[in-house]
């Protein structure tokens, strides 16, 4: 009988071993920079807009608590991105808080997702961030009324190639610290 208990215990010790796979208690800080800050800090993609990579995001980005901040993006001033410096779009379809953007459209138009309250970084107005339910069950971040989009041709932070598009029905603009469509260019 001893012997059946040994056995046990050390195959329950070999199995936590694998499972656990090394691991520790020890505890490792790393210090990084915040969506908000890094959105806004000088040097950041938002604020010094560049045209490497593709950052470009699927299917939407989505994140806790997204952040959406102002930067001159190109010739225009002042106008959403998100943290990490790209740039963002209203639908001028959208007549409402709910998007009217889905299928090819949101294939195309990626909208901006969030899984927890999106936050106002630097030049932003956190009384006009909001969310909206998708027909998916995912949570749009809205601003001022507007649901907001990526395009998915913007390749790098700063792009805005999507500025003035009329596609699936209406128009597509960069969004100023207002919460309104920039016209022309």
């Amino acid at each position: 009988m001893r012997n059946s208990r040994t056995v046990t215990a050390m195959a329950a010790a070999a199995l936590i071993t694998v499972v656990c796979g090394g691991c520790s208690n020890s505890k490792s800080t790393t210090t990084t920079e915040s969506p908000a800050t890094a959105a806004t800090s000088p040097g950041s993609p938002a604020a010094t807009p560049t045209s490497t990579g593709n950052t470009s995001p699927a299917a939407g980005s989505t994140g806790a608590g997204a952040t959406v901040a102002a930067a001159t993006v190109g010739k225009y001033q002042n106008v959403l991105v998100d943290s990490q410096g790209k740039t963002l779009y209203l639908f001028e379809a959208d007549t409402s808080p709910t998007s009217v953007c889905y299928d090819a459209c949101a294939t195309a138009w990626p909208p901006l997702l969030t899984t927890g309250t999106p936050t106002a970084g630097k030049g932003v107005d956190q009384a006009k961030l909001s969310t909206t339910a998708r027909k998916d069950g995912t949570s749009q971040v809205v601003y001022n009324g507007h649901p907001l989009y990526y395009f998915v041709e913007d390749k790098a932070p700063g792009d805005t190639t999507g500025q003035g598009s009329h596609d699936f029905g209406a128009g597509w603009y960069v969004v100023d610290i207002a919460g309104d469509g920039v016209e022309g260019g």
